[in-house]
C-alpha cells in the first residue's frame, strides 16, 4: 500500500469521524430518551452504505482503482463514521445502571446493522445492474 493511499484513507477516516460528531450531535440534540439512538442509527446507516459500496465493487470487478475506493470509502470514511466501540460502552453504561435498554440494545443493534448491510448490498446490487 502506497503513502498516498495511507494518507487517503487516514483523511477519509477524519472526515468520517466528523461527519459522526455532526450526525450524533443534530440527534441528540432532538432525542429526549437517554438511549444511545445516535450510534445506532449512525451504525445501521454506515452498515447500508458499506454494502451499497461492497455491490458495487462486486460489480465493477477486482481493479486497482475499485481497491482503492473501498479502501478509501469503506475502511477510511465508513471505518470512521461507524463505531463499535462507542456502541460497546454505551452498552456497558445501560447494563451497569440496569437499564433494560442496554441489554435489548446488545442483540438489536448487530441486527439491524445486519439488516442494513443486506438492504444496502441490494441496493447497490441494482444500482449496479444495467
Amino acid at each position: 500500500m502506497s503513502a498516498q493511499t495511507v494518507f487517503a484513507v487516514a483523511l477519509a477516516g477524519g472526515l468520517g469521524a466528523c461527519l459522526r460528531y455532526a450526525v450524533d450531535s443534530a440527534i441528540t440534540r432532538r432525542d429526549r430518551t437517554g438511549l444511545p439512538l445516535p450510534t445506532l442509527i449512525i451504525n445501521v446507516t454506515g452498515s447500508l452504505g458499506l454494502g451499497i459500496l461492497t455491490a458495487l465493487a462486486a460489480k465493477v470487478g477486482p481493479t486497482n482503482g475499485t481497491a482503492l475506493v473501498v479502501a478509501i470509502v469503506g475502511s477510511g470514511l465508513l471505518g470512521g463514521y461507524t463505531t463499535f466501540s462507542t456502541a460497546s460502552v454505551e452498552t456497558a453504561r445501560l447494563l451497569l445502571g440496569k437499564r433494560r435498554a442496554g441489554a435489548i440494545l446488545i442483540v438489536v443493534m448487530p441486527l439491524l446493522c445486519l439488516v442494513g448491510a443486506a438492504i444496502g448490498l441490494g441496493i447497490g446490487g441494482r444500482i449496479a445492474t444495467p
